[in-house]
């Protein structure tokens, strides 16, 4: 699992611990299979517990609870995400910066070509 997908798994498990797999899985756009590898991963890590509620008489259901190790992870991972999305940030503005002076380059030549 990648950090941006470990990212995004504590993220949604934080905002909603009931979340089912299911509904994980369409929420990050992975298979069911996928999606049971990544939690299974963060639970023998020690990063999440899953405890069990009965959520109907028919129906059991579970609840996903960061551990003290998964919400420092989370803090770590989301710091190293921040630093990785600001680092994409900061070259997509040098390549805009660039095809910017390009453009407007282009503009003057076809301008004084006619």
């Amino acid at each position: 699992m990648n950090d941006e997908l470990r990212f995004r798994v504590l993220k949604l498990i934080t905002e909603r611990p009931d979340i089912s797999q299911r509904e994980l899985a369409e929420a990050l756009d992975l298979s069911l299979g996928k999606t049971n590898y990544c939690v299974r991963a963060l639970i023998e890590k020690g990063w999440v517990k899953v405890r069990n509620f009965s959520s109907s008489r028919h129906k059991l259901g579970y609840a996903y609870v960061l551990t003290p190790n998964g919400l420092r992870a989370k803090a770590r991972v989301t710091l190293d995400f921040l630093r990785r999305k600001q680092e994409e940030y900061e070259q997509l503005a040098m390549e805009l910066a660039e095809l910017r002076r390009e453009a407007a380059r282009l503009e003057i030549e076809e301008g004084t070509s006619r």
